[in-house]
Order: structure tokens, then C-alpha cells, then sequence
């Protein structure tokens, strides 16, 4: 079997100089929720502006009669920036999440994405469908566009993959400034692991293995502990898991290879087990 070489991508640290390729710096979640909540603003906007086009109070492109293409124009910048803005939310619950001690505000914080997506589209569908000038035409096509626009927000808005504040400490109190692996794609991309040769991430189809302290695992979406890894490094408790849902894949160890770890300065091969 071809031998299967897997580059090792240091995740950065504010300030530490290393060259990147991929994996980020964990972020600030506060600049993140700001930047989240302006984005929903201007996604609101457009669906007043949309609104206002409906009733004829805007023309851009017609002038006379109801501006369909205004109103498909501003629903769909109206999408663009509440899904940035679920986006940006989603990345800074991941950083500085909540606790789920209280279960109906833990799931309100995490999917107020979701929340964004409903107020932003549904009222629009509601007026186009209780207005009387509009004729039947525009009004499908408006109610059309604007359903699509919400489930497309809805999903992207939706947490199916939360974090809670005790589950990121857990696994900080047991890991401590150990440094994880993961990668961004393949089947183990919610999850970090211990070793750097485990067969689930050198078998995951990705290019790059990321490491980092588990902070940064988090940041970037792998939240929950290998259970390969768990299970054969049995001193290391106390991690609530996550629940990813994805479950662990049986893979076929595949023929060992090298591992390069690249930083900013120096690289290194370490033969995987």
C-alpha cells in the first residue's frame, strides 16, 4: 500500500510568530458576538427594505408597480448577513461558551441564530401574504424566495454542535496545556484526539493535522475527546464529552507513514506507530 504522509499544522498563538497554514488563533468571542449582532442588524435592515419595496415605497430597478427584483435583492443580502452574523455567533460559543445548567437559556444562547433567521424572514412572508395590492404572481415568487431564505438561515443558524462552559472546562482541568490533534475534514472533524497516530485521524481524509492546546481544538469545532483516545489513555478523566453525534467509524488501519511537523522555523518527522 502507497505510504500515507500527513502534514502537522502547529495552530498559532497570539503573538508566537509561527507560520500557518491553516488553523487559527482561538479569537476574541466578544468582538465575535459584536460582529455577529451588527450583522443582524443590516440583515433586518433588508427586510425592512424589502418590505418597503412590497408596498411600493421603493424603487430601484421599476418604477410604478412593486420592484420584484429590489425585493429578491434585499432578501438575499438580508441572508447573506444573518448567516455571517449565525456564523460569527457559532465560533464565539465555541470560545467562551455558556452553561447548561440552565437548559432552556443554554439552548436559546446557542441557537439565537436560529431565533435571528425566524424574525428576519417571517414577518416579510406574513405581509407579503396579507397584502391585498400585491398580485398572485409576486406574491409567490416574494413568499418563495423568502421560505427558501429561511430554511437556508435555519440550518445555518441552527447549534448542532453545542458546547457548554463545563464541558470546555472539564477538558481543560484534564488536559491542561497538553497539546491535541484534529483535522477540518473527514470523519473525525468534530473530534480531537491525544495521539498524533491515532488510525481514526490518519485515516480521516485530510491533508493537514492540526495541534494546538484543546482550546484551540474547541475554537475550531473539534470539541469532543477521541473515544479511542480516551479509552486507551485511561489516567486522563473528568472530560464531559460532547455529543457529536457522529459517532466513531470503523476504519481500517491503513499502512503506517510519516508524520512531518511543521512550525514556523523547523520541521520534523515522527514515524507513526
Amino acid at each position: 500500500m502507497a505510504e500515507k504522509k500527513k502534514k502537522i499544522v502547529q495552530s498559532q498563538s497570539t503573538g508566537d510568530g509561527t507560520v500557518i497554514q491553516a488553523a487559527k488563533p482561538v479569537g476574541n468571542a466578544t468582538g465575535l458576538r459584536i460582529g455577529a449582532i451588527v450583522c443582524w442588524i443590516l440583515g433586518l435592515a433588508c427586510e425592512v427594505f424589502a418590505i418597503l419595496a412590497i408596498f411600493e415605497k421603493i424603487h430601484i430597478f421599476k418604477q410604478g408597480a412593486i420592484d420584484l427584483v429590489s425585493v429578491i435583492g434585499f432578501l438575499v443580502i438580508d441572508l447573506i448577513f444573518v448567516a455571517i452574523g449565525s456564523l460569527l455567533w457559532k465560533k464565539s460559543n465555541r470560545i467562551d461558551p455558556a452553561s447548561e445548567k440552565n437548559k432552556v437559556k443554554f439552548w436559546l444562547w446557542n441557537n439565537l441564530g436560529l431565533i435571528i433567521t425566524a424574525v428576519a424572514f417571517i414577518p416579510f412572508i406574513v405581509i407579503v401574504l396579507t397584502n391585498k395590492n400585491a398580485d398572485k404572481k409576486t406574491k409567490t415568487i416574494a413568499v418563495v424566495v423568502a421560505a427558501v431564505a429561511l430554511l437556508i438561515g435555519g440550518l445555518i443558524g441552527y447549534e448542532w454542535n453545542p458546547v457548554s462552559s463545563e464541558q470546555l472546562q472539564a477538558a481543560q482541568n484534564a488536559l491542561g496545556d497538553t497539546p491535541v490533534f484534529w483535522t477540518v475534514n473527514g470523519s473525525t472533524v468534530h473530534k480531537y484526539h491525544i495521539d498524533s497516530d491515532c488510525y481514526h485521524l490518519n485515516n480521516a481524509k485530510s491533508d493537514e493535522i492540526h495541534t494546538g492546546t484543546v482550546e484551540q481544538a474547541f475554537a475550531e469545532n473539534a470539541t469532543a475527546l477521541c473515544k479511542t483516545c480516551q479509552k486507551k489513555h485511561q489516567e486522563i478523566g473528568g472530560i464531559n464529552n460532547v455529543d457529536t453525534g457522529d459517532g466513531v467509524k470503523n476504519v481500517e488501519t491503513e499502512a503506517a507513514g510519516s508524520i512531518d511537523i511543521v512550525t514556523d522555523d523547523t520541521s520534523a518527522s515522527t514515524e507513526a506507530e
